[in-house]
């Protein structure tokens, strides 16, 4: 995939700054501007759906902060209704032109979902059943394939990484027409836990 323009900007900068993270050199202060600031509103340059896990601050391994980043985070990067709708506010609102879904190597959503999947631990309350049912369309194919865990976990974080783009470039109207106009991307990244390096897929 090729991004142009104000896309390819956001992209840009999500990288510099990973690569700023990685080096441990960061130059972004969280707070660089006055909070009082903040009240005059705000001009993300991306939106970041991205799991809960609280090993993955996003604006710190972007290197980025206050007022940069429309951050939305769920258990497993899954997309509901009420993710498609914050993509709509950020892009609609805001005109942010970028939107990344950031998944996570060892992603407990994921691997619960396979725990599911294979039989061996159901999930116990209706609200992680409705995180599971997100995930499984995109482990149960892997599980049908690849008998090895942590080589199915691995595929299936990037799967469902994969399946969550798809679901909000496909989510509602306004987001098809954005996406057919340019106007917005979607991509997904995975993002290594033990060496901190954000890899963008397709990118």
């Amino acid at each position: 995939m090729k991004l142009e323009g104000r896309a390819a900007e956001a992209l840009a900068r999500l990288e510099e700054g990973n690569a700023r993270f990685l080096a441990q050199q960061q130059a972004v202060e969280i707070c660089r501007r006055p909070v009082a600031q903040m009240q005059d509103g705000q001009e993300p340059f991306a939106a970041i759906l991205s799991c809960s896990d609280s090993r993955v601050p996003t604006e710190i391994v972007f290197d980025q902060g206050l007022g940069d980043l429309f951050v939305i985070r769920v258990a497993g990067n899954v997309v509901s209704p009420s993710q498609v709708g914050s993509v709509e506010f950020a892009a609609a609102r805001f005109h942010t032109p970028l939107v990344v879904v950031l998944g996570h190597s060892g992603c407990g959503a994921v691997a619960a979902t396979i725990d599911h999947v294979l039989g061996q631990d159901p999930p116990e309350t209706d609200g992680l059943r409705a995180i599971v049912e997100r995930i499984e369309p995109a482990v149960h194919p892997l599980a049908e394939l690849v008998t090895d865990r942590s080589e199915l976990l691995e595929r299936a974080v990037v799967a469902n990484v994969r399946a969550s783009v798809s679901r909000l470039e496909h989510g509602s109207a306004l987001i098809e027409r954005l996406v057919a106009t340019t106007d917005l991307a979607v991509v997904g990244a995975i993002y290594d836990i033990p060496t901190g390096r954000v890899r963008f897929l397709d990118h």
